[in-house]
């Protein structure tokens, strides 16, 4: 009988080279792709953005395609909110609004009522005009209505006060706007947890402190109807009195 002859089995010391040749296979794939994709062709991507909006009808409302048909649900409403209530305020003050002691803005946070302090203090005071009131109570008549927040912030100009009963235009700033407040919620039944006070002192002019008329300008009480998402209110007029005081002491 022939003998089999017995092969001897030698372990190949090469075959890693095997795994290493796919790997640069695969990462040269890959670059070859990210470098396709950052060529793209204008007109196949809108072809495939198209394509992809008839197939999940979307009625050519496209996110891909960088149009507003998922952010016009959420902007319309808030847009309308805003033109509704700056209808309101026009008809609650007709007379008033645009002859220089009120006026109204609109910014990030929703609609201003800028309220001036020639017609609610007289200077360095923070108790409220009588001749004030009738302004406050159309106001208050509309803010009662209104499901928003509302923000009573006052702001003076950059004159420095110091008398015996304010010791800066921090507490000026700060009692008018609580002054004023008081006033809503006692004689018109705003609800309280709606309503949130600061001052703000000589920090968020209007306009330049460089001349009386400007200044005039800057002195005034704003009530911010919020209409956009919460935001994290600044620290509280009371806590910024107190702060300042403080501060104050230690010089």
């Amino acid at each position: 009988m022939k003998k089999k002859r017995k092969e001897t089995e030698h372990e190949n010391a090469e075959r890693w080279l095997l795994t290493y040749a796919d790997l640069i296979t695969l990462l040269l794939g890959l670059f070859v792709i990210l470098y396709a994709m950052s060529k793209i062709d204008a007109g196949k991507y809108e072809q495939l953005v198209a394509a992809f909006d008839g197939l999940f009808g979307n009625g050519g409302k496209s996110v891909m395609a960088g149009n507003r048909g998922m952010i016009e649900p959420v902007v319309a409403p808030l847009v309308t909110e805003r033109q509704k209530i700056e209808e309101e305020l026009q008809r609650a003050l007709p007379s008033i609004i645009g002859s220089g002691l009120v006026s109204v803005s609109e910014n990030e946070r929703g609609i201003t009522v800028h309220i001036m302090e020639e017609l609610l203090f007289a200077s360095g005071n923070a108790e409220l005009k009588v001749t004030s009131l009738r302004a406050l109570d159309s106001l208050a008549g509309l803010l009662g209505r209104l499901p928003n927040d509302i923000r009573v912030e006052g702001h003076t100009d950059n004159v420095p006060i110091h008398n015996a009963q304010f010791e800066s235009n921090w507490h000026l700033s700060v009692a008018r706007a609580m002054n004023t407040a008081y006033y809503l919620i006692g004689k018109h039944q705003l609800t309280p947890d709606k309503v949130s006070v600061a001052g703000y002192s000589e920090y968020h002019p209007i306009v330049p402190n460089i001349s009386e008329e400007n200044r005039a300008r800057n002195r005034r009480v704003d009530l911010v109807i919020v209409t956009d998402v919460p935001h994290k209110h600044p620290a509280d007029s009371t806590s910024a009195a107190i702060s300042t005081k403080s501060k104050e002491s230690a010089q």
